[in-house]
């Protein structure tokens, strides 16, 4: 009788072990399921290099560049429901109806998206473009606007205190308060419903630098430094990113 029973719990034990060990291995599977990017770049120099050596050591993405103006055609192209990130790192003005429809398109379909540093300067004339990143620099005084806003300003190589406004967020969860050399902008706008990732007191910079936006059904985040190698080579600046995409990929 004890014989019979032994084997029986051997065998509930086999069992499981088995569940466990498959459980675990569907799992690492997911976990080892790289987030597919694009990276947008054109309309400024860039050192090149150091900016696509962040996401070179990034072992949990796979990553495509693509150009501007090529990109603004890439919204409607079948290849965009295969990504799971869109990472703007270009300073443009020119897109075409068509291509705004098929971009909004995106964000209704929820893809995630991170706007870094001059991509804030994109698409002064396109006021919808403000609303989907959070915010607008102004390149000239704009007298048509509500707010009055006067020509954005900007200083590069300075050393900018960057404070952790929300420690618990995903994207900037285990990073500590750092001091980074950069460029600073200032006089940006800064629509009052995005929620402040990042802050700082230098005088040349507006307060808020880094925040979450949400339109349509996507994840939007937008971190204003990142001018040149300086910050690229930053581990502060580099785990921000990472998490970024984490976070807008939605995993």
């Amino acid at each position: 009788m004890r014989s019979k029973i032994t084997i029986f719990m051997n065998i509930n034990v086999s069992l499981v072990l088995v569940t466990m060990i498959l459980f675990c291995l569907t799992g690492c599977r997911k976990n080892q399921t790289n987030y597919k990017v694009f990276i947008i770049t054109g309309g400024k120099k860039i050192e090149r290099e150091s900016f696509f050596k962040i996401f070179d050591d990034l072992s949990t993405i796979d990553y495509k560049e693509i150009t501007q103006p090529q990109a603004n055609d890439m919204y409607s192209s079948p290849e965009i429901d295969r990504i799971d990130v869109l990472i703007f790192y270009d300073m443009v003005q020119k897109i075409n109806e068509e291509q705004k429809l098929a971009f909004l398109q995106v964000l209704k379909n929820g893809k995630g998206v991170i706007f870094l540093h001059h991509s804030l300067v994109s698409y002064q004339e396109w006021y919808e473009f403000e609303k989907i990143i959070g915010g607008r620099f102004y390149q000239s005084t704009n007298k048509a606007d509500s707010n009055k806003y006067p020509q954005s300003t900007y200083r590069h190589d300075v050393m900018i205190p960057v404070q952790i406004v929300n420690a618990d967020h995903p994207v900037t969860k285990g990073v500590d308060d750092f001091v980074i050399h950069d460029e600073v902008y200032g006089n940006y706008k800064i629509l009052p419903n995005v929620d402040p990732l990042l802050s700082t007191t230098h005088p040349e910079s507006e307060k808020v630098i880094g925040w979450t936006n949400t339109y349509g059904n996507s994840r939007i985040v937008y971190i204003q430094l990142g001018h040149d190698h300086h910050a690229f080579d930053d581990p502060h600046y580099r785990r921000l990113i990472k998490q970024a995409i984490e976070w807008a990929a939605r995993y």
